[in-house]
């Protein structure tokens, strides 16, 4: 089995029936991911599937921390032996660092889990912030003014999805220049 098709199994094996909206989500980045591959060249199969699994540890089934992006890339790390560069960016996605430091957490991920490529970790965070909940697409502008109006501003969420902003920001205007220039002749990065 093929590393896409392995990641879309699990992932719906963890998430379709305990949080069908987190794997209808899912599912949107993937789709958002499998869009860029014309920047990813031989990783877009990798950025797929790090996209299908980016919420797993949302799952009750692996939860420890509550904090998706460590639990979901320790039970890929320790349950299945995942691509460590699939585990990388599970756990890095989204500004993770800033979410963990909101939950002390930040040295914990950063110890267990290096960062995977800066052009990789852009790629999936834009993925990620331009997916609704319901997996369709949006703007990174809309998806923080939605997570932001459904956490609340004062919770450890909010917090860290406003401080992540101009990062999020960055790295989605970053992506948009490389779909251009690859459009526009450029080589995939």
């Amino acid at each position: 089995m093929g590393l896409t098709d392995w990641a879309y199994k699990l992932s719906e094996s963890l998430l379709s029936d305990p949080l069908p909206r987190r794997w209808v989500h899912s599912l949107g980045v993937a789709e958002r991911a499998r869009s860029l591959s014309p920047i990813l060249g031989d990783d877009a199969d990798l950025l797929e599937a790090a996209a299908v699994l980016h919420d797993i540890g949302y799952s009750p089934a692996i939860a420890v921390t509550g904090f998706h992006p460590l639990d979901g890339a320790r039970f890929l790390r320790d349950q299945e032996g995942a691509d460590e560069r699939v585990v990388r960016l599970v756990a890095h996605h989204s500004c993770a660092l800033l979410e963990a430091e909101e939950r002390g957490l930040r040295q914990e991920l950063e110890n267990e889990f290096d960062l995977e490529r800066p052009d990789l970790v852009d790629a999936l965070l834009y993925c990620d912030m331009t997916t609704t909940p319901d997996g369709k697409q949006t703007t990174p502008a809309e998806r923080l003014d939605e997570i932001v109006q459904r956490y609340g501003p004062d919770t450890i969420v909010g917090r860290f999805i406003q401080r992540a902003a101009p990062e999020i920001h960055a790295a989605s205007k970053r992506v948009g220049d490389r779909m251009v220039n690859v459009s526009v002749g450029g080589q995939p990065m």
